[in-house]
């Protein structure tokens, strides 16, 4: 604190859970900044950033405490559950595999998941490596999403976990999983903070999901049209799940894979398909998603009046694909029963004007990845 009166004509201390903040108007220094201020930044026990774009107004966050011990049993033991489910979700893609489907909703789950891991220890493991070349892709784009966000969130100082992977049989999902999420577990001081982290996650996966889905498509092939057949599909346990596009999608598709039929998607190209339609999935401006953080952190108390319109597009859509009514719920659930993003501690503080390319990109993106059908009815 002794320094502060050298470089900051005025701060004031802000708590956030174990966060100290300051905010902080630095001494005007014509030219570069000084020796010992540079000093001062590389020694500060946490994170700082300029809240202006003349660079006038620093935050400075630092720890309060020791941040709380990571529990990584349970991260990893999640991470191989879904990595297992992923691997037979590929093996009965490539018709090696088939799961075992009992009715009834909590009785039949208790039922198929038994069956799974009989099977496994039977000798099926053997069988789902066929797999390896959905589930190394899917889960490869679902851990850089996740990375962006944690790397970003930890330039910041937020305190947050590991991924936490969400394993699911596939007989419920055909990917094996529900996706991954990672925890906040102190508080967001500010907008710029918000929309940096939502944004590290879809940049960074959408960036690994093309790749993946090029390496598909060049691996995919042209089949003669049949009666129900989309331009996309993929076979699962030996029923056929026809796909959406986007406007991604299509135009690699038909760049990358020439002819005028259907095409079967290889492991990769679905797991390519997967991984993009999730990015724009999430990049819905909708509460707790990470299209809302991102809206958010550029429109303030504005993003509830998109998500509102967002809403009543996707029950349209919802005429085509059911699957929006249930996307949209489970949205309103994530986000504890409302659409409005949280407010942050100090909402009143925008994003400056310059980091608007962030903004751009991630709409670039949603335009680029949203299906609107995302499955043939």
């Amino acid at each position: 604190m002794d320094q502060f009166p050298v470089f900051f004509s005025a701060w004031r201390t802000i708590q956030a859970g174990s966060r100290e903040v300051i905010d902080a108007l630095v001494v005007p220094n014509p030219g570069r900044p000084s020796a010992e201020f540079t000093a001062f930044l590389a020694s500060w026990p946490g994170a700082h950033y300029w809240a202006d774009p003349g660079r006038t107004r620093l935050i400075l966050v630092r720890p309060l405490e020791k941040d709380a011990p990571i529990g990584w049993t349970k991260h990893v033991v999640l991470f191989l559950l879904t990595a297992l489910f992923s691997l037979a979700a590929g093996a009965a893609m490539a018709g090696v595999w088939t799961p075992v489907d009992y009715p009834g909703f909590v009785v039949g789950f208790g039922q198929e998941l038994l069956a799974f891991f009989q099977g496994l220890v039977a000798g099926d493991w053997r069988v789902f490596l066929v797999g390896w070349a959905f589930a190394v892709p899917s889960l490869g784009i679902l851990l850089v999403h996740e990375l962006g966000h944690y790397f970003v969130a930890r330039r910041y100082a937020i305190d947050v976990t590991p991924p936490y992977f969400i394993p699911v049989p596939p007989t419920i999902s055909p990917i094996g999983s529900f996706g991954a999420f990672i925890r906040a577990r102190t508080p967001v001081l500010d907008r710029q903070q918000l929309a940096d982290v939502g944004a590290g996650g879809p940049l960074a996966g959408f960036v690994v999901a093309v790749a993946v889905l090029i390496w598909g498509y060049l691996t995919s092939e042209r089949v003669p049209w049949e009666p129900g057949l989309t331009k996309s599909y993929v076979t699962f346990a030996g029923q056929v799940l026809t796909l959406g596009d986007s406007l991604l999608t299509h135009y690699l598709r038909e760049w990358l894979v020439p002819g005028d039929t259907a095409v079967r998607l290889s492991l990769p190209a679905f797991a390519g398909w997967v991984g993009c339609f999730l990015t724009g999935l999430n990049l819905l401006p909708l509460s707790q998603l990470d299209g809302g953080h991102i809206a958010y952190g550029f429109l303030g108390r504005r993003q509830g009046g998109l998500a509102l319109v967002t809403v009543v597009a996707l029950l349209y859509l919802s005429q085509f694909s059911f699957n929006w009514v249930i996307w949209v719920a489970m949205a309103f659930l994530i986000g504890g029963g409302r659409l409005q993003h949280p407010p942050v501690i100090l909402p009143e503080r925008s994003i400056f004007r310059h980091r608007a390319w962030l903004g751009l990109a991630c709409l670039a993106v949603f335009v680029a990845t949203f299906v609107p059908i995302p499955f043939a009815q």
